[in-house]
């Protein structure tokens, strides 16, 4: 059945003809081979444009970095607006034929990736530590598991997108029909390399959309090389393009480009809101932005503590800090103020820094120099302006770009590292006496991504959740993001959701259909 559907569609291959290309085929310019640790790793360094590996027309490249040495691990070719034309072209071009797809190919097509994915999890677990400089041990177990959970999760809503009927008195009919925009354009952080790949791509393409995606130039080499399953997976070519670029060229036309009709973003509010201006003085192009973040995690005195300071640690030290809900206010009731301060410092301290690919490695090193300066920068601001270092506040080491896990006290509301988001393992401690009081505090920030609250207590737990400002809260834990859970923010946190049938109504747009029988 499946392959007799396949043979129904233009451009879409037998299962017959799913067969990887061997390396020694490849187009040799659009691949590289880097070493790490002893091990030699083939990667592609092309843009990724109607299933193939191509330079671009300027053949411009540039560095991507290993974080954990300083040193270049190997150079891959620059998208700019000329490629982003192609790129774009392409996607309309295979969108002709992939509205027609029946959903159930989608389906089947996605889920195909998700399995090769798992295949090459190690590979791509390997590529996505060096490159971003996450701990193996988070890449393998956390990183790359969700980004295929992600995808099949959203191959499963691939033939379940319906409208509804109305009635509309006698003698008329009326229903809805959710359709996709078209091209799709999609523009991804550093942070999460794979996952964010797997949040963009998955609800675009359940939804029948065709895309172009713009990757992070920090961290470039594991979506490449994700790439190289696409074909094997069975999508036509200009489906998916990927493009690795800077956000001034490459993600700047593609947010201005007039051909595409909605575009997704991840990354910081200052560049939401560029994104947001290039859309509407182009064509008015719908946009979706998951933001920064400045998150709250309150500790009343009737907590677990050796349980709430877990997830504590982990809401603000996990990825490094590198996380836009990352939990950097850290609100404790004062009459457990004395006992919690001592016992987070404790924890912060017995964090194992290392080399990313050491299994043992908790906290690996920043993604870049920039990165690593802003941190330092932040922490410095913060001494100057009279906020207490309680630990860490000074790189490790001297090779890579890490950073000690940092925890400050005495810290001013007033203070820049109380307001601006630092992306990095800092977080402030403050004390608090009332549940009124904390919650004006927790809500006194532009930002409203995330949120957490940690009481034995059922009613607390509910009451402050429900004040709180914020498009996700946790109660007693951190960090859990669940497939059918939407993602997003509130303020200046961003506009549209991820995750859930919420992030996928926003690749989908609904169309009223009126009908007069008589």
């Amino acid at each position: 059945h499946r392959t007799c559907l396949q043979r129904r569609v233009r451009g879409v291959k037998t299962k017959h003809t799913h067969i990887k290309q061997p390396h020694h085929i490849m187009l040799r310019s659009t691949h590289g081979t880097f070493s790490r640790t002893g091990k030699n790793y083939t990667v592609p360094t092309g843009l990724f444009i109607n299933n193939k590996f191509v330079p671009s027309i300027s053949k411009k490249k540039f560095p991507t970095v290993d974080p954990a040495t300083g040193k270049t691990s190997i150079e891959v070719y620059e998208a700019d607006a000329a490629d982003v034309d192609i790129a774009v072209n392409a996607a309309k071009e295979a969108y002709k034929t992939w509205k027609n797809v029946p959903p159930v190919i989608k389906g089947q097509m996605m889920y195909k990736l998700a399995s090769l994915i798992e295949r090459e999890s190690q590979l791509l677990a390997e590529i996505e530590a060096i490159d971003n400089g996450k701990p193996l041990a988070q890449s393998s177990t956390v990183d790359i598991p969700a980004t295929i959970s992600h995808i099949r999760y959203y191959a499963g809503w691939a033939d379940k997108i319906s409208g509804k009927t109305m009635n509309l008195g006698q003698h008329m009919v009326g229903y809805t029909r959710y359709e996709p925009f078209g091209v799709v354009g999609q523009i991804i952080p550093w942070n999460f390399p794979l996952l964010m790949l797997a949040w963009k791509i998955s609800p675009c393409l359940a939804a029948g959309n065709t895309l172009v995606m713009k990757t992070s130039e920090k961290t470039p080499l594991s979506a490449l090389k994700l790439c190289e399953l696409v074909e094997e997976a069975g999508f036509p070519p200009g489906v998916i393009n990927v493009l690795s670029g800077y956000g001034n060229t490459a993600g700047s036309a593609i947010a201005k480009h007039s051909d595409i009709k909605k575009i997704a973003f991840t990354g910081s509010t200052a560049v939401g809101r560029r994104i947001s201006v290039m859309a509407a003085e182009s064509n008015l192009k719908k946009v979706t932005l998951e933001l920064g973040g400045k998150s709250p995690n309150i500790v009343f005195d009737d907590a677990d503590l050796d349980k709430a300071i877990n997830w504590i640690s982990m809401g603000i030290f996990f990825n490094h800090g590198q996380c836009c809900c990352a939990g950097s206010r850290v609100y404790v009731q004062e009459k457990i103020y004395d006992k919690f301060v001592p016992m987070f410092k404790a924890k912060a301290e017995s964090i194992r820094l290392g080399d990313p690919l050491d299994p043992k490695t908790e906290h690996g090193p920043l993604v870049d120099h920039l990165q690593f300066e802003r941190v330092l920068g932040y922490i410095n601001k913060g001494i100057e302006q009279g906020a207490k270092v309680e630990t860490g506040g000074a790189r490790h080491g001297k090779e890579g770009f890490y950073v000690m896990p940092t925890l400050f006290t005495e810290v001013q509301e007033d203070n820049v590292i109380a307001k601006e988001e630092i992306f990095g393992p800092v977080a402030c401690i403050y004390k608090f006496k009332t549940l009124d009081e904390v919650i004006e505090k927790a809500n006194n920030s532009v930002y409203g991504l995330a949120a957490a609250v940690h009481t034995t207590s059922y009613e607390t737990a509910h009451r402050v959740s429900d004040a709180l400002e914020a498009g996700t809260v946790w109660i007693n834990c951190y960090n859990i993001l669940s497939d059918p859970m939407p993602f997003g923010g509130y303020k200046q946190s961003g506009i549209g959701r991820e995750i859930g049938e919420a992030g996928l109504l926003e690749y989908l747009q609904v169309k009223s259909v009126i009908g007069k029988l008589d």
